[in-house]
């Protein structure tokens, strides 16, 4: 693996401080939008009306929306399932329409505007599984940043470990928040993509987590600051081209990929760019804060090693 060369000296660790505002400030934002907005959660976890149907030939999502807008849903997510022929419509419960009405007045607008459509299946989605998968995935969620802990714990050190958990709880509120404020659905595509958020950003961690304990051991002189500062610029050139290779694909999908993984596109983007400035300015910075040292990362010595070595 090639890094950058070591006359890269960015004072990272010297802007820690502003680096640390600005991530409370951040925070702060997500967190008071996501207790006054909240989330606007798809049907997966909100319950709802699943209607599948069929045409001859391939359909037109873009005009299967426009039907749908001017039936009085607006909100109604349209997709092909399976072939381009098959499409997959999700409607969100309405209040004072019946499940069953709500499915009638959907599928009476596409007889209209298309004759020979054919109705496949029609499944409701309640409320209670809704809160179930809710539930769910917040569990997912916890046991995953419980089970970093353990593992960055027994790898590194415990201050380690308390930094790259609170990166990853900083990555995960900021990326909900963002979805808070732009009110863009909130559905398991979505949860996937913060699991993957969340693992993307810890083995970006490790990376500069590895270097730093590579650099406490060998390098004699200099503060943790300076050996941190050091790690991070020697890890930068790969930090760079993981994250802005992946942000290409994941802009490509974003723009190309079509509306029903846009969502999904979209929590990847923001996670990876939170998920590279964390690795770089909130991991390091909250384990120095905690007080980590060269001592913590030396090899402890073996009893009766020294009497090993003698000849």
């Amino acid at each position: 693996m090639r890094f950058l060369s070591s006359s890269t000296q960015i004072d990272f660790m010297g802007k820690r401080k502003l680096a640390m505002g600005f991530s409370t400030l951040l925070i702060l934002i997500s967190l008071g939008s996501l207790f006054t907005r909240g989330l606007n959660f798809g049907i997966d976890f909100t319950g709802g009306t699943i209607i599948e149907v069929a045409y001859p030939d391939r359909a037109d999502l873009g005009r299967l929306r426009e039907v749908l807008t001017d039936a009085g849903f607006p909100d109604a997510q349209v997709q092909y399932f399976g072939t381009s022929r098959d499409v997959l419509i999700r409607i969100a419960p309405q209040e004072g329409r019946d499940r069953a009405t709500l499915s009638d007045e959907v599928l009476q607008a596409l007889h209209a505007a298309d004759s020979a459509v054919e109705k496949r299946r029609v499944e409701f989605v309640g409320p209670q599984v809704g809160e179930e998968l809710t539930e769910q995935g917040g569990l997912a969620m916890l046991y995953a940043l419980i089970g970093i802990l353990i593992y960055v714990t027994l790898r590194f050190e415990y201050r380690f470990s308390l930094g790259a958990v609170g990166a990853l709880v900083h990555d995960v509120i900021i990326t909900l928040g963002v979805f808070s404020l732009a009110h863009v659905e909130f559905d398991l595509t979505v949860l996937a993509a913060l699991l993957a958020v969340i693992g993307y950003s810890l083995n970006d961690t490790i990376v500069v987590f590895d270097r730093i304990r590579e650099n406490f051991r060998r390098m004699r002189k200099g503060t943790p600051e300076s050996i941190m500062n050091a790690s991070i610029n020697q890890t930068l050139s790969r930090t760079l081209m993981t994250s802005g290779t992946t942000m290409l694909v994941l802009l490509a999908l974003f723009f190309i990929g079509g509306e029903i993984i846009h969502s999904f596109a979209l929590a990847l983007i923001v996670g990876v760019f939170v998920g590279t400035y964390s690795s770089i300015f909130v991991a390091g910075a909250a384990a120095l804060e905690l007080g980590v040292s060269k001592a913590d990362l030396m090899p402890v010595a073996k009893e009766g090693a020294e009497a090993d070595n003698r000849p």
